[in-house]
């Protein structure tokens, strides 16, 4: 029982962060959001271009509902359910595959 109320309000507190954030207004989703260093940039190249096109036109309008100082209609915003992290398992590849090829070239 007491883990079932800690999965729930676990669950309750990460919906409220991420609509704290803001984010979801714009119609971003959590991915969009990652600070674009080499391993995400990496990343970015690994995917397929519908995806990369599909977050760079959310990008854009986001841009541009920052500069109009508005945001999206509330139907519109990204809901927590349907944020998929579609980013970061390859993130997490490129890191690892960094890190290995790293110590490799420590080694020798």
């Amino acid at each position: 029982m007491a883990l079932r109320t800690t999965a729930v309000l676990r669950s309750s507190l990460s919906k409220w962060a991420y609509n704290l954030s803001g984010f979801n207004k714009y119609g971003l989703q959590r991915d969009d959001c990652l600070y674009e260093n080499e391993d995400v940039q990496e990343a970015l190249r690994r995917l397929p271009a519908h995806v990369v096109d599909e977050r760079n036109f959310r990008m854009v309008r986001a841009m541009q509902l920052s500069m109009q100082k508005t945001i999206l209609p509330k139907e519109e915003w990204t809901k927590y359910e349907e944020d998929k992290l579609y980013l970061t398992p390859i993130v997490e590849q490129v890191k690892k595959e960094r890190l290995e090829r790293e110590a490799w070239e420590k080694e020798y």
